[in-house]
């Protein structure tokens, strides 16, 4: 499939199911409104399905996209490179936190490998890779344009497979050391934010460090220049494979209508990325959290999503967009299992 059919697949949210939603959350046996934003969760997961009363998910799946930042040799993280590659091993064996959470809400977990600089991979990891790494966002573009519409459906054939499987809602999650950095110079480009305004401390930084980090991402946004009416040039230029691979995750999904719960910063950057290739993704975006990554709340703000948490969170591998699965299935639960008032009252 080629990127211009995977956008062209995407169609807007059916608005009337999402209108007899809330029409039929005001009737339940309840006062209008007092399931708060629920009922606008329904009425979203309504528009989704294009039926009213929505099906309750109950086959969620995580999918992590996971590569490394050449970005990294410029001091941007405390942590080494090789740990990217090492938790794709945790994810595998079931012991990272999106794996305890994982199995918390019955979700099931993809990770998929789109760049990863360390060639050891272990088993069950889905092979997407396009490259190893990106190139140094900060010196040059981290990855040629072709290389990016690549991940993007790598990412989407991802997708496809775990919705092929029953997935029926698709939490988004990311591992990549130095990814918070990219996931800053993405949103800057779109969201028109200074680089002190969207930067944060990542796995950590200090103060020393986060101002250095600022400063790499400041210079990266005046040696490229990005345009966000070119999305794939800004995600090619400043983003980094996972950001592109969960672009094409986002499409797919909305191609075939199964919602999308939103994770961190780097799943806030590739939705920037995801609507601005196509306007119609946005109505099948639900944030999950609030990362207090600063660069969260810009892109939120930008995509005007109003997140369902805010637990302080900051980890990434799609943790708070499992802490939120609960949250969506109850919406649909009460539109579809509670009685009509008409039914009930005297």
């Amino acid at each position: 499939m080629s990127l211009a059919a995977l956008i062209a697949a995407v169609t807007p949210i059916d608005v009337a199911a999402a209108t007899a939603a809330r029409a039929r959350n005001d009737g339940l046996a309840k006062p209008p409104g007092s399931l708060g934003r629920l009922e606008d969760l329904a009425a979203t997961l309504a528009g989704i399905a294009g039926a009213c009363p929505p099906p309750v998910p109950a086959a969620p799946c995580l999918v992590i996209c996971a590569a490394d930042h050449g970005v990294v040799a410029q001091g941007v993280s405390r942590w080494p490179q090789e740990v990217t590659a090492a938790m794709l091993g945790v994810f595998v064996s079931g012991t990272a936190a999106s794996s305890a959470l994982a199995a918390t809400v019955g979700a099931r977990v993809i990770v998929a490998d789109l760049g990863v600089a360390t060639p050891t991979e272990p088993g069950g990891v889905v092979d997407a890779r396009i490259r190893p790494g990106t190139a140094d966002l900060s010196r040059e573009p981290a990855m040629a344009r072709d290389e990016a519409r690549r991940a993007i459906l790598a990412g989407a054939a991802v997708a496809r497979g775990v919705i092929d499987d029953g997935a029926d809602l698709i939490a988004l999650g990311d591992m990549g050391i130095g990814n918070t950095t990219a996931a800053a110079c993405v949103i800057a480009a779109f969201t028109g934010r200074r680089a002190e305004d969207v930067t944060g401390r990542g796995a950590g930084a200090d103060d020393a460090e986060i101002a250095h980090k600022t400063a790499v991402v400041a210079g990266a946004l005046a040696l490229h220049h990005p345009d966000p009416g070119d999305p794939l040039g800004v995600v090619a230029a400043l983003g980094g494979l996972e950001h592109a691979g969960l672009v094409g995750v986002t499409l797919a999904a909305a191609g075939a209508r199964v919602p999308v719960l939103l994770d961190g910063v780097n799943t806030n950057a590739a939705a920037l990325v995801a609507v601005a290739l196509c306007p119609a993704a946005i109505g099948y975006l639900i944030a999950g959290h609030l990362s207090t990554e600063p660069g969260a709340t810009h892109a939120l703000a930008h995509l005007e999503l109003s997140p369902l948490l805010d637990l302080h969170m900051r980890l990434g591998e799609g943790t708070g967009a499992l802490v939120a699965v609960p949250i969506v299935r109850a919406a649909a639960a009460a539109l579809t299992g509670m009685a009509l008032l008409s039914d009930v009252a005297p």
